[in-house]
C-alpha cells in the first residue's frame, strides 16, 4: 500500500465518511459535511478521492471489508479449534463468530447501519460486498456444511437452509436492542450464549437433526 493511502488526513476523512454515511445515506451527506467533520478540506478529499462517490466505494473498501473479514476468519479459528467439523460446531462457530466476534459495539452499529442502507438503496458497493465477500462466504459455509449434513440433501435444500441460519444469527445480532425489549433481557456475555445455543438447537432440527 503506498504512503498516500496510509496518510493520517486520509484515514480521517474515511473515518468521519462511515460514520456521516452510516447515519444518513450516502445520497444525504454532503462533501461538506464530511470535510467539517474530519476537520479537513474539499482539496483533501479531492486529493484522495476525487469524488464523493469513489469516496464511498473505498469506506467499504478499506473499512467494511475488512472487519467483516475479521469476523470471518474468527468462524474459521473458531471451527478449526474444534476436533473435527459436525453441524453443531459449524453453527456454533459461526454464531460465536458474529455474537461473540472480535467487532466492538461501536464497531458493530456503524457496520451494520451503512449495510442496512446500502441494502435498502443499493449502489455499486453492495455489488462490491456482494462479489468479493458475502456470496464466497456463504458459498464457503454452505461447502463445510455440505460436507457434514446427510448425503440425501439436494443443493437447493442445502442452499435454503444456509440462508436461513445465517438470517437467523444476522438477526439476534443486528437487532439487538428489539431482542432485549421483547425479552427483557440485557445483550450481556451469559445472554449471548443462551442465544447461541438456542441458535444451534433451532438449526438443527431444521436440518433434521434432533440428536446433538
Amino acid at each position: 500500500m503506498d504512503k498516500k493511502s496510509q496518510t493520517p488526513t486520509r484515514k480521517r476523512i474515511l473515518k468521519h465518511a462511515e460514520i456521516l454515511f452510516s447515519e444518513k445515506g450516502f445520497r444525504t451527506v454532503t462533501i461538506r459535511e464530511i470535510t467539517q467533520s474530519a476537520g479537513s478540506n474539499l482539496a483533501a478529499v479531492n486529493y484522495h478521492f476525487k469524488n464523493k462517490k469513489k469516496l464511498y466505494l473505498e469506506v467499504f473498501r478499506t473499512r467494511w471489508i475488512p472487519r467483516t473479514q475479521r469476523v470471518h476468519d474468527f468462524f474459521r479459528r473458531t471451527l478449526a479449534a474444534q476436533e473435527k467439523p459436525t453441524p453443531e460446531t459449524v453453527i456454533r462457530s459461526l454464531a460465536r463468530a458474529y455474537l461473540q466476534g472480535p467487532l466492538s459495539d461501536k464497531e458493530r452499529r456503524h457496520h451494520f447501519m451503512l449495510m442496512s442502507r446500502e441494502m435498502a438503496t443499493p449502489t455499486e458497493a453492495f455489488e462490491l460486498v456482494t462479489n468479493q465477500l458475502l456470496r464466497p462466504f456463504s458459498k464457503e459455509i454452505e461447502l463445510i456444511l455440505g460436507s457434514v449434513l446427510p448425503d440425501d440433501y439436494t443443493q437447493e435444500r442445502l442452499r435454503l437452509s444456509t440462508i436461513c441460519i445465517f438470517a437467523m444469527i444476522l438477526h439476534f445480532d443486528r437487532a439487538r436492542v428489539l431482542v432485549t425489549q421483547v425479552t427483557g433481557k440485557e445483550y450481556d456475555t451469559a445472554f449471548k450464549v443462551r442465544v447461541i445455543e438456542h441458535i444451534v438447537t433451532f438449526s438443527l432440527q431444521g436440518l433434521g437433526i434432533t440428536e446433538i
